[in-house]
């Protein structure tokens, strides 16, 4: 093996140990072309290695962090465990979330994954939301549960319309119900 330990593994034998024998870039530069050949076998195959962009969180105190989809999947599966939403279905608003947020270009603020997440959420399961926006909003006490049930049923965020009032709270008006 050379200077750096190899990971690209022979497609003819399996051995892990190639050798780089030419490298050129490809693709207009957006790609690095290697011809290898097998250290055990003698075949010469051909790699290309392409860089993926790296998208950047700024978190609520200012950090930035690398995204993650993994992260986010953790996330929305808390948020709909035990109820009835298929993984197919949380797979695609993880996806429709990774879409919208590399499309919107590096640092995307954590606030915007959350939104993103609460609204894909809203149409799959009404108590999955509220499980995640108890988080993501920061939910102190039941008053807090009680405006953002008031919103789901009307339609809106606890964030984004005004806030019922306390007679509408306790009243519960309003209040969508999952049954």
């Amino acid at each position: 093996m050379g200077r750096y330990p190899s990971s690209m593994r022979c497609p003819g034998c399996g051995a892990d140990e190639t050798k780089v024998i030419d490298s050129r870039p490809a693709e207009a530069g957006n790609s690095i072309r290697r011809r290898r050949v097998c250290a055990r076998c003698g075949n010469r195959f051909t790699t290309y290695e392409r860089g993926t962009p790296l998208l950047m969180v700024r978190k609520r105190n200012g950090r930035l962090e690398p995204f993650s989809s993994e992260k986010l999947n953790n996330g929305v599966m808390a948020a709909v465990a035990d109820r009835p939403v298929p993984r197919e279905a949380v797979a695609d608003l993880v996806e429709e979330v990774e879409v919208a947020v590399t499309a919107g270009g590096s640092p995307v603020a954590s606030e915007e994954i959350g939104r993103l997440v609460l609204e894909g959420l809203r149409h799959l399961d009404s108590v999955a939301y509220l499980r995640f926006a108890s988080v993501y909003k920061d939910f102190q006490d039941a008053e807090d549960f009680g405006r953002e049930m008031a919103a789901l049923g009307r339609g809106s965020s606890a964030g984004e319309h005004d806030k019922l009032t306390d007679e509408e709270t306790t009243l519960g008006v309003g209040v969508a119900h999952d049954r």
